[in-house]
């Protein structure tokens, strides 16, 4: 990012427009995120990172915004841009000298971390250690949501590691590109959900090109546009094995995931004794075939199966059967999974057919009972060392920041989510995205990266939209949010 800047000043790039860029960037994500005006409060130390916080709140003022700050140095400290945005907006600011006045706020408290930036020394001392705790104590008390720019104050700009203090943030808004720390499994906590400014002037900055981090503008490629004589054949047909006694949600919701993603035809396999329980409770439009043996799919025609959500150990045989036998791509999930690690990996093995599976941490836990150097591994390498394994397979790890390993393919990393997906029911949800994109001719590994980010932001938007908060989240209302998801993927 150095070179890059550097490489536009030489082009007669100045930092001051750069700075305008960003701010007003920054202040369009944030409206993003809080469509309805609120209290944003500045927390400034002396350098650059201030003057993107100080153009940031010069536009969010205009919109209505209430601008408070917290103040590391004494404003004629700051340096030359920082100054100059300063000047222009003291008026407009109300600096408060503690944090009571900003715990007395009514509605919408956001915390802008502009302490420091990505060449800041830590650990943090003084004025900016103070307001760094500051921060995360407003955080827990208020529950105001606290947007780091660029790297939150206090994670290590090499290592990636939180030194103390450093803040907690819910979003990081990072300039130009998301860097490399921001994706380290240590940072994950500190940095929370990644959002990026992209600046034209910046384009050629070279990272690492074995990882990307998934965004809207990344991704828009990626989703097929649809021609006018577009028709549910070419939608793609998704067969599911899904559902047990005591577990017929499971089933439903992956069956919605897949028809609110985008498939043409969706049949969800069940067992004679669930039957006349799902098939009453299925959205009209899925069609529920009974079977009395699991293997009975591989004679149907379908462009993907989806296997595993609530499907419980009953029926172990015909499942792992139908893994090794399948010549179409399948999607793994929950007990399909669980399965394989009682069992072992032959299913896997016996068959290049394309497979996608999804564990959440637990589950990978289970599957590395069979490759214990993999529990030693960071999340990407453990990823990326699966991916090499298996080379007709794509892992999409699940967690805070999902990764997905695919053999030639760079590692991705999604942006999107919250910690109110922290609830029953959101994997089944994915399953069934994945598996639509998937009949829709994506390439599993696409499938993966597009259908976590559209979950992802569905879940977003759904506390965005007010119908829902972190704690009333529930999968269903992700799968209402889909379609909204993938209209944001197109507009963003």
């Amino acid at each position: 990012m150095r070179e890059a800047e550097e490489a536009a000043f030489a082009r007669g790039v100045s930092a001051a427009h750069l700075m305008d860029e960003a701010g007003h960037g920054i202040a369009e994500t944030v409206r993003e995120f809080f469509p309805v005006p609120g209290n944003v409060i500045l927390y400034l130390g002396k350098g650059n990172n201030a003057g993107d916080a100080l153009v940031a709140a010069r536009h969010l003022a205009n919109a209505g915004w209430k601008v408070y700050a917290r103040l590391a140095c004494d404003p004629a400290d700051f340096r030359e841009l920082p100054a100059l945005h300063w000047s222009a907006l003291a008026q407009r600011i109300c600096v408060a000298t503690s944090s009571v006045e900003i715990e007395a706020l009514r509605g919408n408290i956001i915390l802008l971390d502009g302490l420091v930036g990505i060449g800041a020394k830590v650990p943090l001392h003084g004025a900016l250690a103070k307001l760094a705790r500051e921060m995360n104590a407003v955080r827990r008390q208020r529950h105001a949501t606290l947007i780091a720019l660029d790297l939150p104050s206090g994670l290590d700009p090499e290592s990636g590691k939180p030194t103390e203090p450093c803040v907690e943030a819910d979003i990081t808004i990072t300039i130009g590109h998301v860097k490399n720390v921001l994706l380290a499994d240590a940072a994950t906590r500190s940095v929370g959900r990644i959002a990026v400014v992209p600046l034209a002037e910046l384009d050629d900055a070279q990272g690492d090109t074995t990882c990307r981090a998934l965004t809207a503008h990344d991704l828009i490629p990626v989703l097929p546009p649809r021609c006018f004589e577009f028709h549910k054949g070419e939608a793609g047909r998704v067969g599911i094995i899904a559902g047990s006694k005591g577990f017929l949600g499971a089933a439903d919701l992956a069956s919605r995931g897949a028809l609110h993603g985008g498939a043409g035809l969706v049949t969800l396999y069940v067992k004679e004794e669930i039957y006349p329980l799902i098939s009453v409770r299925t959205a009209p439009e899925i069609m529920v075939k009974c079977v009395s043996d699991y293997r009975e799919v591989l004679r149907d025609k379908l462009d993907v199966l989806a296997i595993g959500p609530g499907i419980g150990v009953e029926n172990e045989d015909e499942i792992l059967a139908v893994i090794a036998c399948a010549n179409f791509p399948a999607v793994l999930d929950a007990d399909a999974l669980n399965m394989i690690a009682r069992r072992g990996f032959d299913c896997l093995e016996k068959n290049s057919a394309l497979r996608l599976l999804t564990p959440h941490p637990g589950e990978f836990a289970r599957l590395a009972e069979h490759a214990p150097e993999w529990k030693s591994m960071s999340r990407r390498a453990a990823a990326e060392a699966f991916a090499a394994k298996f080379l007709y397979a794509t892992l999409l790890l699940k967690g805070s920041r999902t990764v997905i390993a695919a053999a030639g393919k760079p590692t991705a990393f999604n942006t999107t989510g919250h910690p109110g997906m922290a609830t029953g029911g959101v994997g089944d949800v994915l399953t069934g995205v994945c598996s639509a994109l998937i009949a829709q001719g994506l390439s599993v590994y696409d499938a993966a990266c597009l259908g976590s980010w559209i979950n992802g932001r569905a879940a977003e938007l759904a506390l965005r939209d007010g119908i829902a908060s972190a704690e009333s989240l529930s999968a269903g209302l992700i799968v209402e949010k889909l379609g909204a998801a993938f209209n944001d993927l197109r507009t963003i």
